[in-house]
């Protein structure tokens, strides 16, 4: 099958997040390394830095999504990333000058976090501006493969950097990467019209809550929000916990940490390649319920990792298996996402989803740094594999992954397909078209 060319535009585009994510990847766990390493840091404050960091920067970003709403996206996203690349930049000026703490390092995740929420959310109306619709699904894929594939090669190649040069090194690289990606960006040259407010001035106070208000009115929507929140808050919980685990109790050192969590990454790939070819076959909505269904299955077993080469690949095998299932149903709810969203609201409803799921993070993160220091990081690490077996309860039934109006627009499609032969057709087969053209428009 030929690779579907989707412009030069989007090349850069791509090129631009590649970038960053290599530098993201290469810098992956950073902070709790530097946080158990340098700073001699125990369960709780690791949880907290997991936590505090995402819960800030979401407050931040908060008030920033009607003002990325109404401006040009391309000059939001350049923003966001030199804010990156300035914030990441004081982390190994103060390591070199003997002035690292905790406090900075929570100061840093929080705006890191408030400029990736921003950067997100500005990127998605982009795309949806920038492709076809009928391309959104295979950009999304290709953002999933880039991710995926920077965490397979970025945390191996990060592990040996920092038994080399030292734990700060892949913070400058990540740095770096911000930079670079600025620099990608402005060699688009698509134009850009500055959207326009929809709404009159007493509209504007109600702007802050549109997202959400958007994503809770619609069936699907709904449903997909709640599963995610707390979908992918158990699962980031348990990455401090299995930190300090890994490195302290058990005493794995940093790389084959780093390699736990890359080598399954390949799996990313598999399934965000499969995506289009899968939902081109089965239907989103479907591919949404079975695959939501089967990816929470697999985090309980963390809570069964040993010392030696067993603890390693049993690691391996649970990241594989629930990294597989992750980049297939990323796009398709991405994409879902996007064409389900009008477009004078894509900005604020993808910060109110990006905003919920660093407070769902943040909230059980803490949750579980509180559950780790009474108890153990295995225990609380088995609580979350428990807690998130029951979110398929909360994925879409079958007919409300499509909202009312689109239902009735089916509806409508199959009267106007009974309509063109209905001039051929038996007394009965006109008066079956009648039936259902009331129906629709009821």
């Amino acid at each position: 099958m030929a690779r579907r060319s989707l412009g030069r535009e989007f090349g850069w585009l791509w090129a631009s997040y590649a970038v960053s994510a290599y530098g993201s990847g290469l810098g992956f766990g950073a902070f709790p390394l530097i946080a158990v390493l340098v700073l001699d840091a125990g369960p709780a404050e690791v949880s907290a830095l997991a936590a505090v960091g995402p819960a800030v920067g979401a407050l931040i970003a908060l008030s920033l999504g009607p003002w990325v709403e109404f401006r040009r996206k391309r000059p939001v996203m350049i923003a966001m990333d030199l804010v990156r690349f300035a914030v990441l930049l004081t982390i190994p000026v103060a390591y070199a000058l003997g002035g690292l703490g905790v406090s900075q390092l929570l100061i840093v995740s929080a705006v890191v976090a408030a400029a990736k929420i921003v950067f997100a959310a500005a990127s998605g109306a982009y795309l949806k501006g920038l492709v076809r619709p009928d391309d959104l699904l295979v950009a999304n894929a290709r953002f999933e493969a880039a991710t995926w594939s920077s965490i397979a090669i970025g945390p191996p190649l990060g592990g040996a950097v920092i038994g080399l040069f030292g734990p700060v090194v892949t913070v400058l690289a990540d740095a770096f990467s911000h930079l670079f990606s600025a620099l990608g960006l402005t060699a688009i040259r698509s134009g850009e019209d500055r959207p326009g407010r929809t709404g009159g001035p007493g509209h504007r106070g109600g702007e802050l809550l549109d997202g959400w208000r958007h994503i809770l009115t619609h069936p699907g929507l709904r449903a997909l929000y709640a599963n995610h929140l707390l979908v992918a808050g158990l699962i980031m919980a348990t990455e401090p916990l299995l930190a300090v685990l890994m490195l302290r109790e058990l005493g794995f050192p940093p790389w084959q940490f780093g390699l736990a969590f890359a080598a399954p990454c390949v799996g990313g790939l598999i399934g965000s390649r499969l995506a289009p070819r899968v939902v081109a076959r089965y239907g989103g909505p479907r591919v949404l319920r079975v695959v939501g269904t089967l990816r929470p299955v697999w985090l309980i077993g963390l809570a069964f990792v040993q010392p030696g080469l067993a603890g390693l690949v049993t690691v391996m095998a649970v990241e594989l298996a629930i990294i597989v299932s992750m980049s297939l149903y990323n796009p398709v709810l991405a994409t879902y996402r996007l064409e389900h969203t009008p477009g004078d609201r894509v900005t604020r409803t993808l910060s109110a989803w990006s905003i919920s799921s660093s407070a769902a993070i943040a909230v059980l993160s803490a949750l579980g740094g509180l559950l780790a220091a009474a108890t153990d990081p295995r225990t609380a690490i088995t609580v979350a594999g428990l807690l998130i077996l029951a979110s398929p309860l909360l994925l879409p039934r079958p007919d409300s992954a499509r909202p009312a109006g689109v239902r009735r627009l089916a509806v409508t499609a199959g009267a106007r397909g009974v309509c063109r032969d209905a001039g051929r057709s038996s007394p009965a087969a006109r008066s079956s078209w009648l039936r259902h053209r009331r129906r629709s428009r009821r």
